[in-house]
């Protein structure tokens, strides 16, 4: 089966009923030819370093990204020992994935909001430990460290992965991280808008810009699922977005914030307790797609098969390097990826190596 790295999946999207569900998801990710499995965290049943072990046990051939995980959950010296080690596992399909986290959670939590310079400098940390150097006396953004090192023996380039949205981590994104992971339901002009400042702050960087490969998170729910799956994938997942992030996501897309306030004052938004698109009634939702406009809904690989071909191969026109088919498992993308493996372009992808965010083979 030819490998089309250009295309990923989320495993275990949205709330999953066992981590072991994976397991089939990656091996029929790999029989139907997807790049990459991206794994998101949730400080549940999805904590990333043991699905990223699970995923590079029962894989070959696909690449492996954390999208994401926090720098500031784990001592430095774990996290680079968590991506050695994956490295290591993998034959160099792994890339350590890096996000900002939910700030209300965080606050929740207890834990600092992380801020642009401490994530540059754990970065940084990062690569040097991974060459082997040996860190003395750090008192950086990421913290103070009398001692970092693995050894003089590591000599390793693991590429880095940024999780991004606003204009400050999309620029952060191309001057430090080998890949940026864009958020799900952008326009087409915020879309390419992203793109554009991904790479020209890598140029800025003196680097080069198809050396950082963009990703688009592009929600792909297609008619052939059923409709009150397709109402929970679609409006569900938007919903649950405004509760977390709304006004970052309607600032960043230019919406009319009048219409998100209209969500929030909704009584049954207002008085709801969880997330939306995994405890919602389909009635519920049914009401909730009253309040979410369908523009708001469009940027998204929806219709037939070919239809989502269409939608996704937008997502490759705007400049992005490739698109993560969002929300679905790889069962459930069968038919769309039959669709777009019978029109793919020919030879334009075959340069991508399966790590996520691996630099693409020169001719």
């Amino acid at each position: 089966m030819q490998r089309m790295n250009e295309l990923a999946f989320y495993t275990l999207a949205g709330a999953p009923r066992t981590p072991r569900d994976l397991i089939a998801e990656v091996q029929q990710a790999e029989a139907l030819g997807l790049g990459s499995a991206f794994i998101s965290e949730r400080f549940n049943v999805k904590e990333a370093a043991t699905l990223c072990g699970a995923v590079g046990a029962v894989s070959n051939q696909i690449g492996i990204a954390t999208a994401a995980t926090n720098h500031n959950t784990r001592h430095p010296m774990v996290t680079a020992a968590l991506a050695m080690t994956m490295h290591r596992l993998t034959d160099g399909r792994f890339s350590l994935g890096l996000g900002r986290g939910i700030a209300p959670l965080f606050d929740a939590y207890g834990l600092p909001r992380i801020r642009t310079a401490e994530i540059e400098d754990f970065v940084g940390l990062m690569r040097r430990i991974w060459r082997g150097e040996v860190v003395v006396g750090h008192d950086g953004p990421a913290g103070k460290y009398p001692l970092l090192t693995m050894g003089p023996e590591y000599r390793e380039h693991i590429p880095m992965t940024f999780t991004a949205f606003g204009p400050n981590s999309l620029a952060l994104g191309g001057r430090a991280f080998d890949a940026v992971v864009l958020h799900t339901f952008f326009t087409d002009e915020t879309t390419a808008r992203c793109v554009a400042t991904v790479k020209r702050a890598a140029e800025e960087a003196g680097r080069d810009p198809a050396s950082v490969r963009v990703w688009s998170c592009f929600a792909t729910v297609g008619d052939h699922l059923p409709e009150d799956l397709r109402l929970r994938k679609t409006v569900g997942r938007m919903a649950t977005y405004l509760q977390a992030y709304g006004d970052l996501l309607v600032k960043t897309n230019r919406w009319d914030p009048k219409v998100l306030q209209r969500f929030r004052e909704d009584d049954f938004v207002s008085g709801f307790r969880g997330a939306l698109d995994g405890l919602a009634t389909t009635e519920e939702l049914e009401h909730l797609a009253s309040l979410v406009p369908d523009s708001w809904l469009a940027p998204a690989a929806t219709g037939s098969p070919e239809r989502c071909v269409e939608k996704i191969r937008g997502q490759l026109e705007l400049g992005c390097d490739g698109v993560i088919l969002h929300g679905a498992t790889p069962a459930e993308l069968g038919p769309v990826l039959g669709a777009y493996r019978n029109s793919r372009p020919a030879s334009r992808f075959d340069a991508l190596p399966a790590n996520p965010a691996g630099v693409a083979a020169r001719g």
